[in-house]
C-alpha cells in the first residue's frame, strides 16, 4: 500500500490539485489561459521562457489532473482551462477556510 493510500480520497486529491499548482510555469500556464478568455490554438511557449519539451510536460500534468483541456486539431492542439478542474480546487480552499474560521475559537 502506497502511503498515500493511507489518506482519504479527498485528501489524495487536493494533493494532486496542489502539486499540479506548486510550479510557477503551471500557474503561468493557467493565467495565460484565463486572461486569453478562450481555448488557444497553436504554441503556448511563444508566451513562457521555457523550451517546447519542458512547456508540453507542464501542459501534461495540468491536462491530467483535469485543469486545463487539450483538444487535437490535425498537427495543432487547443487548449483552454477547464473551470470545474479550478472550481474544485476553489471548493478545496473554502473548504479548509471553514475548517481555520472554526478552529479560531480554540485557545493554543
Amino acid at each position: 500500500m502506497a502511503k498515500n493510500e493511507l489518506f482519504d480520497e479527498s485528501l489524495q486529491k487536493a494533493a494532486v490539485y496542489f502539486k499540479a499548482l506548486s510550479h510557477p510555469a503551471r500557474l503561468a500556464i493557467i493565467n495565460y489561459l484565463i486572461e486569453t478568455g478562450s481555448c488557444i490554438t497553436g504554441d503556448i511557449t511563444e508566451e513562457l521562457p521555457l523550451s517546447r519539451t519542458t512547456v508540453s510536460q507542464h501542459l501534461q500534468e495540468l491536462r491530467d489532473c483535469n485543469l486545463i483541456q487539450g483538444t487535437v486539431e490535425g498537427a495543432k492542439v487547443n487548449y483552454c482551462i477547464n473551470t470545474p478542474g479550478l472550481e474544485e480546487i476553489v471548493e478545496i480552499l473554502h473548504d479548509l477556510i471553514n475548517r481555520l474560521e472554526k478552529s479560531k475559537s480554540c485557545k493554543c
